[in-house]
């Protein structure tokens, strides 16, 4: 749905259906894991976003739903090498993950070693499409000038990647509504989507992202964000 042109009101599902459900802590349990697919099925979440040792858990506790597993690569810092990215993200695809939140080589930009940012995004782009799988490329625009990031977002086209998604939440800020609008603007021509997380927990900030273009949200905080959504709707039809 094409939405930053005119004032989203979305339903409580419109809404979980441009989010993914978010379990990234380091100490998320077994448990934790397999109540976060309950909550993303009930819910009608598009995603549930977990790191890849819990695909496999996931996959099965989410089989026969709508909702898409998604694995984060190269988390948090995007400095693996290639060849582990690339070993991470085929596996994650065979345990059933069938989208991807990629982190760029965050060192090889700065350093603008592009062609090695790039061939890094292709290479995993290859593997995705492979099993019709979509790639976000995490670029941490809080480490990044405007310059970077418009850099960044030719690379993330050149290398073939389905969205370009601005925050790990482990930076130090998360989504901006500048930033995703630079985004919206640097890649919507080539047909890419933009992602926004960090920091997203409460409803307004979830419509101001979208508002600035954002196709997609990353938060933790979905299931109160549908909840706060509900509870405004019944307010309005309160007389």
């Amino acid at each position: 749905m094409h939405v930053h042109d005119k004032v989203f009101e979305p339903t409580p599902l419109e809404l979980a259906q441009h989010m993914d459900h978010t379990l990234l802590r380091p100490d998320a349990t077994h448990a934790d894991i397999l109540h976060a697919c309950e909550q993303s099925m009930a819910y009608r979440f598009i995603g549930l976003c977990i790191n890849p040792c819990y695909v496999t858990l996931a996959s099965r506790a989410l089989q026969g739903s709508s909702v898409r597993v998604i694995s984060v690569i190269g988390f948090p810092l995007g400095a693996q090498t290639p060849y582990g990215k690339a070993m991470e993200t085929q596996k994650a695809l065979e345990n059933g993950a069938r989208e991807i939140d990629m982190v760029i080589h965050l060192g090889a930009l700065k350093s603008r070693e592009y062609k090695v940012v790039q061939e890094d995004i292709a290479t995993i782009a290859g593997f995705c499409h492979q099993e019709q799988a979509l790639l976000k490329v995490i670029i941490e625009t809080c480490l990044l000038t405007d310059e970077e990031k418009r850099i960044a977002c030719d690379l993330c086209v050149a290398g073939g990647a389905d969205m370009v998604k601005t925050s790990t939440g482990f930076g130090a800020f998360g989504a901006t509504i500048e930033d995703v609008r630079l985004l919206h603007e640097l890649v919507a021509p080539n047909g890419l989507g933009v992602k926004a997380s960090g920091g997203i927990r409460i409803l307004d900030d979830a419509l101001s992202m979208l508002q600035a273009g954002a196709v997609r949200l990353g938060t933790s905080s979905g299931v109160a964000i549908v909840r706060e959504l509900h509870q405004r709707m019944q307010a309005q039809h309160t007389p």
